[in-house]
């Protein structure tokens, strides 16, 4: 993503592997601001080589205020990974700054062309303090030195990249409504399996796809959107096991839970299912994955693609006014 902030530090697995031929590919160069490089050129018969020494005044690498588009991993002194973009299934856009330091990863950038990949050691004491500007991990060591793997796939103007960024996320985003639409498939047909086995009589579909029966009718306003709903509930997988209840939560107060409706400040299938329903009604909802947290795993009470079942009570519909 292309962003201000330059670099982020999220823990992933992965690695960037280079593929070498030259007997040369083993050395690293210095330049004379103290950074550690091997640069690697892919040969016409894709295989990699090493350039050699780079000077960085002659390179025809990235400017400042280019954008690099990359995929970048990067290990500590002990080998470990920290950072794959590979496993964001994108690659990272990174704006072209002042170096914050001698030896900093802005001038390694300044020495890739488009096409090229490269090895980089940077010192982690001075890059956490002049790039990152916060204070450097305890699974770092002060004086030791982070290992940069870098593939540059572009090198653009930021107008060129924004217009690029843009058509990676509606890729994305297309991707994502494929996987969504399997998925629901797959869900729908074990709702329906799930309301047989515990004879869920009078069980409603909305149009999205969550199923919703209703215990308890209520006589107050039908809920709608723009509506401050005031709602009990009590979250469970289909399995029984419960994760979380509104009536146990002394984080709250044991108190119901209250949002606007239709405004997208719950999951999707909440908005849908709720606006069903009067106040004072009770039921029991059943929410597709994909109107739930999709394939994201939440932590290990969460796991991707779960199906959830609510049960709720609508205390109240405070009406738009």
């Amino acid at each position: 993503m292309l962003s201000k902030s330059k670099f982020l530090l999220p823990v992933l697995a992965g690695v960037l592997s280079l593929q070498a031929c030259n007997k040369n590919n083993d050395e690293f160069y210095t330049t004379a601001d103290g950074l550690t490089y091997k640069i690697f050129e892919q040969k016409e018969n894709g295989e990699y080589e090493n350039r050699g020494k780079v000077a960085p005044e002659d390179s025809t690498g990235a400017k400042i205020g280019q954008v690099v588009t990359m995929h970048m991993s990067y290990k500590n002194a002990e080998d470990s990974l920290l950072f794959d973009s590979r496993t964001q299934g994108m690659p990272i856009m990174i704006p072209v700054m002042e170096p914050s330091f001698k030896g900093s990863l802005e001038q390694a950038l300044m020495m890739l062309s488009p096409g090229d990949s490269g090895v980089f050691k940077v010192s982690a004491d001075s890059l956490f303090a002049k790039t990152f500007g916060q204070p450097m991990p305890p699974f770092i060591k002060p004086g030791s030195q982070l290992t940069f793997f870098i593939k540059a796939d572009k090198i653009q103007s930021k107008e060129q990249a924004m217009v690029d960024q843009q058509k990676m996320f509606e890729e994305q985003m297309k991707q994502a409504q494929v996987r969504a639409e399997k998925q629901l498939k797959v869900d729908d047909d074990k709702i329906q399996q799930y309301i047989k086995e515990k004879s869920l009589a009078n069980a409603q579909k909305t149009e999205s796809g969550v199923y919703y029966v209703v215990t308890q009718a209520g006589k107050g306003p039908q809920a709608s959107a723009g509506d401050e709903v005031t709602v009990h509930y009590t979250l469970t997988h289909l399995d029984g096991k419960e994760l979380e209840s509104s009536r146990n939560n002394p984080m709250n107060n044991n108190e119901p839970f209250k949002f606007t409706l239709g405004q997208g400040q719950v999951i999707k299938g909440w908005d849908d299912a709720i606006q069903q329903l009067k106040e004072g009604s009770k039921a029991t909802l059943l929410v597709p994955s994909p109107l739930a947290y999709g394939d994201q795993e939440r932590g290990p009470d969460m796991p991707a693609n779960s199906i959830l079942r609510f049960d709720i009570e609508l205390m109240n519909v405070a009406k738009q006014k």
